[in-house]
């Protein structure tokens, strides 16, 4: 019976969330839908349209920022506002969640703790460090299934 508790409070501590370090290449997956084809003129119009948007786009991105795939974000790009983040700043690691940008000052906050309020300058964080927390399914399948088993057993338990 002890182990039983033992096991209850262990997967009671284990969180559906990690953190992993961002790819350059990396962005936020957009979604593709194929749009139905009605007839082979619509479907021609459509390419031609698609074509071009595709590269209005293009020269925008060109034009804009002039980021290129391969440089590197700055540190003020990967930590985005109101998200949580795994930091290492001067070899000590952080959890936390950012406020604000103040010039080239992080204003963030330990994870469930708003009151303690931390600054750090740019060139203090370590840039490969940066760690963004995310869902992970398979954590919360592997969680789903062993709490199902143990229910299964439980219920079994009783039966018998």
């Amino acid at each position: 019976m002890k182990n039983i508790y033992l096991l209850f409070i262990s997967f009671s501590l284990i969180s559906c969330y990690t953190y992993k370090v961002k790819a350059e290449g990396e962005e936020k997956p957009q979604e593709t839908r194929k749009p139905q084809v009605r007839t082979d003129e619509a479907a021609g119009k459509m390419a031609a349209a698609r074509a071009n948007m595709e590269s209005q786009t293009s020269q925008k991105t060109k034009t804009s920022k002039g980021n290129t795939p391969n440089q590197p974000l700055n540190v003020q790009e990967k930590l985005e506002a109101n998200k949580y983040f795994k930091i290492e700043v001067g070899g000590k690691p952080y959890k936390i969640q950012v406020d604000k940008w103040e010039s080239d000052s992080l204003v963030a906050h330990v994870i469930h703790k708003p009151k303690k309020i931390l600054k750090f300058h740019k060139n203090q964080i370590d840039q490969s460090t940066i760690a963004e927390r995310r869902f992970s399914q398979p954590t919360a399948d592997i969680i789903t299934v062993v709490a199902y088993a143990a229910i299964g057993v439980g219920i079994w338990a009783l039966v018998k």
